[in-house]
């Protein structure tokens, strides 16, 4: 087989366990997710909130490598469900901050079970495996979000 074949093998893409572990990440959300009724990427959108309150819609897709129209359905869903509202800035009525509501900032008690019963899953690695995983997937995104 030529070293041109080989690089075509599934086994020889970086993408692949990538995508699957990243796929299978998602799904072990999905069960203490829907205890709390939201999405692994709401999920993802409320930790921003949760962390730093009334923030632009840019910031928050710029921290979660979101465009706006992939963000924007995100942000009126939990509109809808009463976990955030948007409201203009004062300084500027074009720009838009997202701010969580008191059931979106009462949701985060209930969510900090989450990382423990993802950790359940995880239990046959050892913390440091995961903070060097972690920081090597870091380095990987960011290499990635570099401009060309």
């Amino acid at each position: 087989m030529s070293k041109e074949q080989k690089s075509l093998l599934l086994e020889n893409q970086i993408c692949f366990p990538l995508y699957a572990a990243s796929r299978l990440i998602i799904q072990a959300y999905r069960e203490p997710l829907e205890e709390l009724g939201i999405t692994y990427p709401q999920y993802l959108v409320m930790l921003v909130l949760w962390e730093k309150d009334g923030q632009a819609v840019n910031e928050i897709g710029k921290k979660l490598l979101l465009d706006s129209g992939t963000l924007t359905p995100l942000l009126k869903r939990l509109e809808t469900n009463n976990l955030i509202k948007r409201v203009r800035s004062d300084q500027d009525e074009r720009k838009v901050e997202i701010e969580l509501t008191f059931q979106g900032k009462s949701m985060k008690s209930k969510a900090e079970k989450v990382p423990e019963k993802i950790m359940e899953r995880l239990n046959s690695w050892e913390p440091k495996e995961l903070d060097i995983l972690t920081t090597e997937i870091n380095k990987l995104v960011n290499t990635l979000n570099q401009p060309m």
